[in-house]
């Protein structure tokens, strides 16, 4: 998965952006209590990893 689809994927599930410094964006939902943080790199690739953490904290699934 590249960082855009998993940027699309968190915004179809009611994420938006809530914060940006650079590369990194936070992005927040309501009922969510924590922000969710993306190291945005556009067209590349995200570790597997680091996908399914950040999937797993916002509660979506593939």
């Amino acid at each position: 998965m590249k960082f855009s689809e998993l940027v699309r994927l968190l915004e179809q599930n009611g994420f938006d952006i809530v914060k940006e410094k650079g590369s990194i964006r936070y992005y927040a939902k309501r009922g969510c209590d924590r922000l969710i943080r993306v190291d945005y790199h556009g067209s590349k690739e995200v570790p597997t990893g680091t996908c399914k953490a950040i999937l797993k904290a916002a509660g979506v699934k593939r």
